[in-house]
């Protein structure tokens, strides 16, 4: 055999199996020569080598479970599919063969994940969806005795999510994450979304490999409530920025200047702002009601007075109704289940 030269540092060697390295790398060297048959080795079973990926995903791999696969919930999902075993459900069945086919293995109901995966994320629309999905004739807690951590994916009240906390603290197995979304279905698609998380920081720590994959920043708030209440504050100026816009740009094209001319200038202002520069207001504005509902709620138990936010409710209500957009669901009063 013909030796050729092939240099690589000891450190590159640290994941093969030691077995390889004592044959081929005394410890006294930091470079040395290795015939055609050691690169090769080296090449093939090294970090970067499709074998040594594949065989860390099979490793690695592990099932996470997914209740709500609409607009949000599935692009999340499908953040995962690569690197997990995605399991989810929804109360929309016809959802379930586009589901399939985008690599997402279909749950009957919420009490069928449990038995399968560890984690799971709750992406819904309003808190009563939320407490079906965990508290229904199906739902997550019937089936869980082992440990279990749900991550609250939806936009609820501080106070709600709190009591759930203090609900679900009763069953010693389940440990849960405050973990509400922003930035929209772009973002879920890059996996840019910004998570604002409450909860126990370690527990935290330990799902940041997971969350990795949806968001892009991870701002950690405090505990249970926190990421709620970040959520609700960055919903209102969202939608105040959103009617401040729209009306600053009905008056300028009133006064006789062309709309996208203005917006264009204004993108470049000290008046710009992410409603306006992503076109917010060509958009149905879904929850808008239903988030300045859940932020003047709040606020009305706290006696904590917020006068801009009571005219924003109104403006948003003027807004829907001038494009004939469909009114959000509205907050009801939350009982969990004895």
């Amino acid at each position: 055999m013909v030796p050729i030269t092939c240099r690589r540092s000891w450190g590159a060697l640290s994941s093969i199996d030691s077995r390889v390295r004592s044959w081929v790398a005394p410890k006294d060297f930091k470079c040395i020569e290795f015939s055609v048959v050691v690169c090769f080795v080296l090449n093939n079973i090294g970090s970067s080598s499709p074998i040594y990926k594949q065989r860390e995903r099979a490793m690695t791999k592990e099932n996470i479970g997914f209740v709500g696969l609409g607009r949000m919930g599935m692009r999340m999902a499908l953040r995962l599919v690569d690197s997990f075993s995605v399991f989810g459900t929804d109360k929309n069945s016809s959802l379930k063969n586009s589901s399939e086919t985008n690599g997402v293995t279909w749950a009957d109901d919420s009490r069928s994940l449990v038995a399968i995966c560890r984690h799971i994320f709750i992406v819904a629309g309003s808190e009563s969806d939320v407490t079906e999905i965990i508290f229904g004739e199906r739902g997550l807690i019937g089936g869980i005795d082992s440990e279990t951590t749900i991550i609250v994916c939806a936009t609820v009240r501080p106070s709600y999510m709190r009591a759930l906390a203090e609900r679900l603290s009763q069953n010693e197995y389940i440990k849960l994450l405050d973990c509400p979304i922003a930035r929209g279905e772009m973002a879920a698609d890059s996996g840019d979304l910004l998570l604002f998380v409450g909860g126990d920081r370690q527990l935290l720590d330990s799902l940041t490999p997971i969350l990795n994959h949806i968001g892009s920043d991870i701002e950690f708030l405090g505990p249970i409530g926190s990421g709620q209440v970040a959520k609700a504050v960055n919903n209102y100026l969202l939608w105040a920025c959103l009617t401040a816009s729209m009306e600053g740009l009905d008056f300028g094209e009133r006064m006789g200047v062309d709309r996208e001319r203005m917006r264009a200038a204004l993108e470049k202002s000290s008046g710009a702002n992410w409603a306006m520069s992503t076109r917010a207001d060509d958009r149905p504005a879904l929850w808008a009601e239903k988030d300045m509902a859940l932020f003047l709620s709040e606020a009305d138990r706290l006696r904590f007075s917020t006068p801009i936010a009571g005219q924003v409710r109104e403006a948003i209500k003027l807004f829907k109704l001038d494009r004939h957009l469909d009114r959000s669901p509205d907050l009801e009063e939350f009982q969990f289940p004895g």
